[in-house]
């Protein structure tokens, strides 16, 4: 007789209810909502989504459900019109401490939510929105890094009383000395700062140095530029109320950003690619000063003599707001400690002197060659916004003027969300709208939907009785897949259901092979339990040579493959996967129970 042990019936009905329960989030759809986060990733505790609520009541709104999660207040509403009249709520009653964003939230019930259960994730294909790919300038990554050597260097040679002068030329920094002995003492200064760095002899004479950095630090360098910029990437586009935002790398100087919900790219492709930051210069009244050069002003601004050495800068800013200062627009200014101890100093010792900010942008611009071809290049803008006289001694907290309202506004987002590591520039960008999105939606749907019966038709006309077990498997297949997609928090893309709807085709493939194999077991006068049993046994090794190498292939393209090859690779596995233990061990379990302990003298196949 054909029987499983009842732990294993027990198992496959333990996993078929999982499969359900984890799926479930997904039949019930979603509603319009908004979405308040913390700005700088701050959490929000349940006294939040009390104020929320007693603000949407106080002007008569009446939401679905508020809630928390992750951290995050979400507010569902019945109607787009009660969401457009929260956002802008919102947006005037906790402006200085959320990000409200737009965006859509499944409607589930409380005993759900509670579970942690939710619904797979829509890609951007199918939920529209703004995709952007851009290119990190990983040359500019190095040369700042450069940069900051040269003046940590001559910072301590200055410290040490050597006399020297210090340029980054390309790719090294060029240290001129004015002695051997020197040389040897500057040697041993350069190794004690950086361990890793490779010093070499100069070219002109011995009394020099070149200074490079190792293959491993411009990796590194490299590294921290894409991290970086990442992670300021998704800072900008939180403070922008972009919801549910993707920022992640792809190769090895690209990032992709994708924005669903956003349906104009030029209303953001400004901040996620703006390099802009502030530098902090005490202007060189007596014209002689060391490294001192001439700075433009801005329009009304008279242009000034600064000096190198940076007070602060850009990457010390761990806050900034806009708003207004007797009567102008005027960014408002938090440094971080060392930035903060920096201008203490420097306040300190020079009451009564003027200290000029520094507006900083780099763009690149395409140039058309007379051969045809398309050459890029940087142009890198330093303009001073703004001088005035230190009267008094500060820290970490000043205000600086100069801007129009809307530069405030945008600048004051950057320095919040952080300076990038090197500049961004856009490759490629592409909208998908919303109707299309729905669209895409429908007809993956429609092909899953005409895929589907089709199969089911044809086993139940083919194969009776046990093809209508084979379409039960079938059918707790696509329960499955949609169960992992929604554990995982996977997206959905349309190259997925692709990948859905060929897994409707591989997976009853294994139960044909079964089949097919009793039917032969049959005609050759085996009996009925021995032509089952049979039929599992020898069919399974073909079984699994064809999911295998099905399943190789899959990972090699998601390992391989970029955005869309990546969405059918991660249906196309999980399918091969799941449809393994629905063909396999479901059926079987169905089998064993329905004919497995009776002496039949025929099969319904």
């Amino acid at each position: 007789m054909n029987r499983y042990p009842a732990w294993l019936n027990a198992l496959v009905v333990v996993i078929f209810i999982v499969g359900i329960l984890v799926a479930l989030p997904n039949v019930y759809g979603t509603s319009p909502a908004v979405q308040l986060a913390g700005r700088d990733g701050n959490f929000f505790a349940e006294d939040r989504v009390v104020r929320v609520e007693q603000v949407l009541e106080s002007a008569g709104i009446a939401p679905e459900a508020t809630y928390l999660k992750n951290g995050r207040v979400v507010v569902r509403f019945d109607s787009s019109t009660d969401q457009e009249a929260a956002v802008a709520l919102f947006r005037e009653r906790f402006d200085s401490d959320s990000n409200v964003a737009l965006t859509n939230a499944p409607k589930l019930p409380v005993w759900v939510r509670n579970l942690g259960l939710n619904p797979m994730s829509l890609g951007l294909d199918l939920r529209g929105g703004v995709y952007v790919l851009l290119e990190v300038d990983m040359e500019t990554a190095v040369t700042s890094r450069l940069g900051a050597y040269e003046q940590e260097f001559a910072s301590a040679l200055s410290d040490a009383s050597i006399r020297h002068q210090i340029r980054v030329d390309g790719t090294q920094i060029n240290v001129r000395l004015r002695s051997i002995e020197d040389t040897q003492r500057a040697r041993d200064i350069i190794r004690e700062a950086d361990a890793d760095i490779l010093i070499l002899d100069g070219v002109v004479d011995a009394s020099s140095l070149r200074v490079r950095m190792s293959e491993a630090q411009i990796k590194a360098r490299h590294d921290f530029a894409i991290n970086q910029n990442i992670t300021t990437l998704r800072n900008r586009v939180d403070q922008l109320g972009v919801a549910e935002p993707l920022v992640q790398r792809q190769g090895l100087n690209r990032i992709v950003v994708q924005l669903p919900g956003v349906q104009d790219p030029n209303a953001l492709a400004g901040i996620i690619t703006a390099t802009a930051t502030l530098e902090f210069r005490m202007v060189d009244t007596t014209g002689e000063m060391p490294g001192s050069r001439r700075y433009e002003g801005a329009d009304g601004v008279e242009s000034q003599l600064l000096q190198r050495d940076v007070i602060a800068s850009g990457d010390q800013i761990i806050d900034a707001s806009s708003g207004s200062s007797e009567g102008r627009p005027a960014v408002f200014i938090t440094l971080d400690a060392v930035g903060g101890e920096r201008m203490l100093k420097n306040t300190i010792a020079n009451l009564g002197k003027p200290m000029s900010s520094v507006y900083i942008d780099t763009k690149r611009v395409a140039i058309d060659l007379p051969d045809g071809t398309t050459s890029f290049r940087q142009i890198r803008t330093e303009r001073i916004i703004n001088t005035a006289t230190i009267n008094g001694v500060f820290k970490d907290q000043f205000v600086t003027t100069g801007l129009t309202t809307v530069e405030a506004r945008d600048l004051a987002i950057l320095l919040r969300a952080g300076a990038l590591a090197a500049p961004v520039f856009k490759v490629e960008d592409r909208t998908i709208g919303p109707t299309m999105g729905q669209e895409n939606i429908d007809k993956g749907f429609k092909a899953i939907q005409i895929g589907f019966l089709a199969v089911v038709v044809f086993m139940a006309i083919y194969y009776r009785g046990f093809g209508l077990i084979a379409n039960l498997a079938l059918f707790t297949n696509l329960i499955f897949i949609v169960a992992l997609l929604s554990l995982l928090t996977a997206s959905l893309t349309l190259p997925g259901i692709a990948g859905i709807v060929l897994t409707v085709g591989m997976a009853v493939d294994a139960n044909v092979l079964i089949f097919e194999r009793i039917r032969e077991e049959l005609a050759s006068g085996a009996t009925v339990q021995n032509s089952i049993h049979s039929g599992y046994e020898k069919a399974f090794s073909s079984i699994a040579d064809a999911n295998v190498t099905t399943l190789i292939a899959a990972i090699v393209l998601f390992a391989f493959g970029t955005g869309a090859v990546k969405g059918f690779a991660v249906t196309l596995s999980l399918g091969i996967m799941t449809s393994m233990f629905t063909a396999i061990i479901g059926t079987r379990a169905i089998v064993n129970l329905v004919f497995g302990g009776r002496r039949l003298e025929k099969l319904p196949i």
